[in-house]
């Protein structure tokens, strides 16, 4: 029954507090700076019939040191603090790289590779076309062989990174397979 952070992401977090005051009996102040730079230190007023706020514009994978400063008119609260840490910033792959290309396979690789991601989908099929196949590969690994193809095709292929969270992001790119013998 403290101040406390829930629905953290990498740029904001929501604030609750227990109902300390009212509309009428005082307001809050609220403070807050990432851990490592206090003098970074932003303050915001907040009505006293609040118990939630959202802070957002925030730096991910950043401690933010918080504090809630009840200003009451007719009791002393001490202030409650509560340290959050944002998460880390989920980025897309930002290349996907296809190399020794075959007639009928060819070789996949991406990057970067972050430890928010649980996992990798690499989906690839003919252009035109729409049968689509799907390869999951292990999120600590950036690259595969795509097998089985058929020459002188061009694929398109997508990977998607599938993070810790939930989330996913993807980034496309196409391949060719050689001329078969």
């Amino acid at each position: 029954n403290r101040l406390h952070a829930t629905d953290v992401t990498s740029s904001s977090f929501r604030l609750m507090w227990p109902k300390l005051l009212s509309q009428e009996t005082g307001y809050y102040s609220l403070e807050y700076a990432p851990a490592a730079e206090p003098a970074k230190k932003r303050t915001q007023q907040v009505s006293g019939a609040h118990t939630s706020l959202v802070l957002s514009h925030l730096a991910p994978e950043t401690t933010y040191e918080v504090a809630l400063i009840p200003e009451s008119n007719v009791h002393y609260f001490p202030p409650q603090t509560t340290r959050v840490t944002t998460l880390a910033e989920e980025i897309s792959p930002v290349q996907v790289l296809i190399s020794e290309s075959g007639p009928r396979s060819f070789h996949v690789s991406w990057a970067p590779v972050l430890a928010s991601v649980a996992s990798y989908q690499v989906l690839y099929g003919p252009l035109p076309g729409n049968s689509v196949k799907v390869l999951e590969v292990d999120g600590r690994h950036n690259s595969t062989v795509v097998e089985h193809l058929a020459p002188n095709t061009t694929y398109l292929v997508t990977v998607t990174a599938v993070y810790k969270s939930g989330k996913e992001k993807s980034l496309s790119a196409k391949a060719c397979t050689q001329e078969g013998e």
